[in-house]
């Protein structure tokens, strides 16, 4: 099931259009605090989903009655371009697990790329709603990786992925590498180029938020 938040006019348009924007994009500061906004319009959006009962609640008057979301939720992510979003979801599904992956794509000359993965921190996934959120789905090699490097650690009982810009090369790579998939997106553009960058995508989201990648 795909959810492309482009498809209806809201304030994440303008997050995805600032995320975008060369102009806007030099304040690194700025393009951390919209991806993390776009992250808590996404947890907003995916709340709305989740299972509900009915909790009682004391107020100074009385007792009200509320409908509670009752999902235990791991929120995951990629490091390291996938921090502020993280954070966004947090800051919606504070009470919620972590869980964290370190990959990364090892071009090599002829263009192609392997992916390597280096460390995953994770709890129990059982019977929880797992949330992997990455600001890039572009092939969806290291997203179907990072998701098989999870499942290690238990049967989630949903797997969500949330992204802010995805192609749909990614996203069929990971319906084909992964059943029962759900992906939510600020928007999908449809050109993947030879080396894999989106287009016209948004720029590399890591060096963005947090500056050029050390030289080894």
């Amino acid at each position: 099931m795909i959810h492309d938040l482009s498809k209806t006019n809201s304030i994440a348009n303008r997050f995805v259009a600032e995320l975008r924007d060369t102009s806007i994009q030099a304040d690194r500061m700025r393009f951390r605090r919209n991806m993390e906004r776009l992250g808590e319009v996404l947890a907003y959006e995916i709340s709305k989903t989740l299972n509900y009962s009915i909790k009682e609640v004391e107020t100074p008057l009385g007792i009200a009655e509320i409908n509670m979301p009752q999902n235990d939720i791991v929120l995951a992510t990629i490091l390291r371009a996938g921090l502020p979003m993280h954070q966004g979801f947090l800051n919606y599904f504070d009470d919620a697990g972590n869980a964290f992956v370190s990959a990364y794509r090892k071009h090599h000359k002829d263009g192609t790329f392997e992916i390597s993965m280096e460390y995953v921190s994770c709890p129990d996934l059982n019977d929880r709603v797992l949330i992997i959120s990455d600001p890039m789905l572009a092939t969806g090699a290291s997203m179907a990786v990072a998701i098989q490097e999870l499942k290690e650690h238990g049967t989630p009982k949903r797997i969500i992925i949330a992204t802010a810009i995805a192609t749909p090369y990614g996203i069929n790579h990971v319906k084909r590498s992964l059943s029962d998939i759900e992906i939510w997106t600020g928007a999908i553009d449809e050109e993947l180029t030879a080396r894999s960058y989106i287009v016209p995508g948004l720029g590399d989201a890591g060096d963005l938020a947090f500056g050029e990648k050390l030289q080894d």
